[in-house]
């Protein structure tokens, strides 16, 4: 089975119920793959969440998952890294948390699932590999 991180964009569509490509493919493949996920993924799904009730919901949910796991500043110190070399290709990253995600896929040789633009020029410009669709 492939693990597959999915990043904090899909998530949202998903427990919203909107239907995106990447939300679609998450619902469909559930039994098909292993969904992983990263510390910063987590902070932004559950910090999101206004009620008590529906944030233990989805803490039980994430709590489930393969959990990837880098050692904190060697990360941060990728991600930074990954951003300025970004930058100097004339690739602007709008939210800086989207190259610490990056770096979770790739330093782990998964891919990435996401509906986010950003992740695209990330791939375009680094070895992250994302899912596509045909």
């Amino acid at each position: 089975m492939d693990i597959i991180l999915v990043d904090t964009s899909v998530w949202v569509n998903f427990f919203k119920g909107i239907e995106t490509e990447s939300s679609k493919y998450l619902k469909n493949n559930l039994a098909n793959i292993v969904v992983a996920t990263c510390p910063t993924v987590v902070q932004e799904i559950l910090q999101g969440i206004v009620s008590e009730s529906e944030l233990r919901k989805v803490k039980s949910y994430f709590d489930s998952m393969t959990k990837l796991v880098e050692d904190p500043y060697k990360i941060a110190v990728q991600a930074a890294t990954l951003y300025r070399d970004l930058r100097r290709k004339g690739v602007t990253i709008r939210k800086a948390n989207d190259c610490l995600i990056a770096l979770y896929a790739i330093n782990n040789k998964i891919a990435l699932l996401h509906d986010d633009k950003d992740f695209h020029f990330i791939a375009q410009n680094s070895t992250l590999r994302t899912v596509e669709f045909n």
